[in-house]
């Protein structure tokens, strides 16, 4: 009976472990605010439409994992949380850093997507016109979507829990969601290349500087234990 207990106790202890561990991806949430700040621009921007963007067809089925997106970048963390917490630490580090340099970036060279115009009543019309109401087409370069998603790769790829399954799962996933911002006129081809670059880029510097960036959080937080980051130098 001890037993049952004490292997009940370690699982809740666990538990929460793992939901204090899983909490920092709330550090993200903030910065989702500056998003909404620089996607109300009133301004001419920037266009970077080539003749192969204007050659790619509009398609609503890809609005599909479009709107996934969401989801997925919420459960792979997760799972990445659960089986890696050192690499899912740097994921959630370059993922804000990520946001930073893009808001940055739309700060000082704000681009822009024309849009088709479409008509129909059947849901994925609705789903594409629901997502053109509530995000202007700015914030273009990079695309979030695509450095987000590349991460994920990046991050599944660089954990010690990678195995043929879920490196395919998530980056067949990542790979239809990057398109997709393609066929719904969500972004053009220099969007993709830039969200690749940006996310390779940081995780890269994030991947190479882990612990002195680990001890520059802690000093800055004033953080007295390492129950949600561990730094083991």
């Amino acid at each position: 009976m001890q037993k049952i207990i004490k292997k009940d106790n370690l699982k809740i202890k666990n538990f929460k472990e793992y939901i204090l561990s899983f909490s920092i991806i709330l550090s993200i949430v903030p910065l989702n605010i500056f998003y909404v700040i620089l996607n109300n621009f009133n301004k001419e921007a920037n266009s970077l439409v080539t003749k192969f963007d204007m050659a790619i067809p509009f398609i609503k089925i890809f609005i599909i994992p479009y709107i996934a997106w969401y989801a997925f970048i919420f459960f792979t963390m997760a799972y990445i949380c659960y089986k890696d917490k050192e690499t899912f630490v740097k994921t959630v580090i370059s993922y804000n850093l990520g946001l930073i340099a893009a808001y940055i970036t739309f700060l000082f060279f704000q681009t822009t997507v024309p849009r088709p115009e479409i008509t129909g009543t059947d849901i994925l019309t609705k789903l594409v016109m629901m997502i053109y109401k509530n995000d202007n087409p700015y914030n273009c370069f990079p695309s979030i979507h695509v450095l987000t998603s590349f991460l994920m790769i990046k991050s599944i790829c660089a954990s010690n829990c990678k195995n043929k399954i879920n490196v395919s799962i998530i980056s067949i996933i990542s790979i239809l969601i990057i398109l997709s911002t393609l066929f719904v006129k969500q972004h053009v081809i220099l969007d993709i290349f830039g969200g690749i670059l940006y996310a390779d880029i940081i995780f890269r510097f994030v991947n190479a500087y882990y612990y002195k960036i680990l001890n520059l959080i802690k000093k800055l937080l004033n953080l007295k234990s390492n129950e949600i980051l561990e730094i083991n130098d």
